[in-house]
């Protein structure tokens, strides 16, 4: 069972995620659309194909002229996509077709150029193909006035080749989200300084800011503050300039005496909803409301701030832009590859490696060490072992479900 002092993850997305509505809307150029999300449905403006053309190259004719041993057709024309045959086919004939291309009003099937036997008789085949072969037919794909895509949608490579191919060049897609990122911390510097003897290089930012990116959102970052109210107060007023719907803190979000965020947000007016979740890593996640702005304070430590990022950062990003798969869970089943012991009363997210054993099942594998602050742990691994509040142990081969990792791959 989890810690009933502390929020479940399912409890805490949630309220993440309700009341988020949509933000505004906008045009943009279909080549600018890739990772965007529809704001509104798209109906074909045409019919695809625009008439029955044959799906492979060979013969277009009537199959009823080749019933009989022996029939030879005659060859009176070609019909390429683009350059159709612009006339009636007659009984007897046939027209050399390419893929593509439009079927001649009167053919009825393809006799593909493999199978046809062309000499100075005419064409014939030893095995007729029957009516219909090979042709697809006016409409096959879509339709004009079909709804093709609809409100919501994430647009991939898919996507923007069947909107191109609907005929729309511009799109509405939801305005993309701004996410403010303030990194709080005395003993952080940017990459490239000399850090002094109890500091560290701030890396956070570049993680959490790229999973925000790929959610779809514009990423401001407004750097580094010292852990001081006065200057945290800074950063914030900062963030409300840049118009940011979201603000992301890295640190500063647990109870320690030089944990400053939930004092100075809280100075600047902010309704807090929570900020202990029953998850490992990430327990000191920080999330309510300043304004119109949407407050979330992630972990200092790397792995437990990419993780949190990962579990709600980017659904709420999706959510904002209309997108009604955020929040559904996209874990997948599993083998484990080493014995899981008992777990206790947190949800933990374990780093693991992927695999397929010898009958091709995907084989999710433990790091040996999973501190939240080894980077180089998570750097080796695909996936997020998910081990439920109060699991019981679970042996090697037994079922576990997995998370996988933005840009993972499967060895094996």
């Amino acid at each position: 069972m989890a810690d009933d002092k502390l929020l479940s993850v399912d409890e805490a997305l949630a309220r993440v995620l309700a009341g988020v509505t949509r933000l505004g809307e906008q045009e943009v150029p279909l080549s600018q659309a890739l990772g965007r999300t529809l704001a509104a449905d798209l109906v074909s403006r045409r019919t695809q194909p625009p008439v029955a053309v044959s799906a492979m190259d060979g013969y277009a004719l009537r199959a009823a002229d080749l019933a009989a041993p022996g029939a030879r057709l005659t060859l009176v024309g070609e019909s390429a996509a683009g350059h159709g045959y612009g006339a009636p086919l007659g009984p007897g004939e046939t027209v050399r077709i390419f893929t593509g291309a439009p079927v001649p009003e009167g053919a009825d099937t393809i006799l593909l150029q493999e199978d046809a036997t062309v000499d100075a008789a005419g064409v014939g085949a030893a095995s007729p193909p029957p009516a219909g072969r090979h042709i697809r037919a006016r409409g096959l794909d879509f339709r004009e006035g079909d709804a093709a895509l609809f409100s919501g949608t994430r647009l991939g490579p898919n996507e923007l080749a069947l909107a191109a191919a609907i005929n729309h060049p511009q799109l509405a897609v939801a305005r993309r989200p701004r996410v403010a990122l303030i990194a709080s911390g005395d003993e952080l510097v940017p990459p490239g300084a000399e850090p002094g003897p109890s500091q560290i290089i701030a890396c956070n930012g570049y993680a959490v800011a790229a999973i925000a990116e790929s959610a779809g959102a514009e990423v401001i970052d407004l750097g580094i503050f010292r852990d001081d109210i006065a200057e945290l107060e800074k950063g914030f007023a900062r963030a409300r300039e840049e118009r940011a719907d979201i603000l992301v803190t890295l640190g500063g979000a647990s109870v320690g005496d030089h944990d400053l965020l939930r004092p100075a947000l809280a100075r600047q007016g902010m309704t807090l909803d929570f900020w202990r979740i029953a998850m490992r890593p990430g327990k000191p996640l920080i999330h309510g409301t300043l304004g119109e702005t949407r407050i979330l304070g992630l972990p200092g430590n790397p792995v437990a701030a990419i993780v949190c990022a990962l579990v709600f950062l980017a659904p709420l990003i999706r959510a904002l832009q209309g997108d009604k798969r955020a929040g559904a869970d996209e874990s997948e089943a599993a083998i484990a590859g080493a014995a899981l012991k008992p777990n206790k009363g947190r949800r933990d997210f374990m780093r693991a490696r992927l695999g397929r054993d010898a009958e091709g099942r995907l084989v999710a594998t433990p790091e040996p060490l999973q501190d939240s602050s080894l980077l180089t742990e998570l750097v080796r691994s695909q996936a997020l072992l998910i081990r439920e509040a109060g699991a019981p142990a679970v042996a090697a081969g037994g079922a576990c479900r997995v998370l996988r990792l933005p840009g993972a791959f499967v060895t094996g």
